[in-house]
């Protein structure tokens, strides 16, 4: 293949080549549940058409907790997952086994 005819690869190819990886693979274990709740708060943020300030607002804490939430970088505590359920009416089910942790909005 000449360098015209190279292949490129998708986000979701390369995603799956870097988790094979031993390290990558414990990292992603290890951010799962914080990862989901970026998801999570980003989708609801965007779906009531909120600013992190407003939503830091209805949930009472500071924009840059918001933030942290969003970066998906730390995971959060069971308070915290509670005030976010109070406050945004949703429910959250935390899911344990042994080698993982998986975050439900139900």
């Amino acid at each position: 293949m000449t360098k015209k005819q190279t292949r490129s690869k998708t986000a979701s190819i390369l995603a799956a080549e870097e988790a094979r990886d031993p390290e990558v693979a414990a990292e992603l274990a290890r951010t799962a549940v914080a990862n989901q709740l970026a998801i999570l708060v980003i989708q609801y943020r965007v779906d009531h058409d909120l600013t992190q300030t407003a939503l830091a607002r209805k949930l009472g804490m500071s924009q840059p907790a918001v933030a942290r939430l969003e970066a998906g970088d730390h995971e959060p505590s069971v308070a915290t997952l509670m005030r976010l359920a109070r406050h945004l009416g949703i429910t959250l089910k935390l899911q344990l086994s042994g080698d993982s942790a998986e975050l439900v909005s139900a």
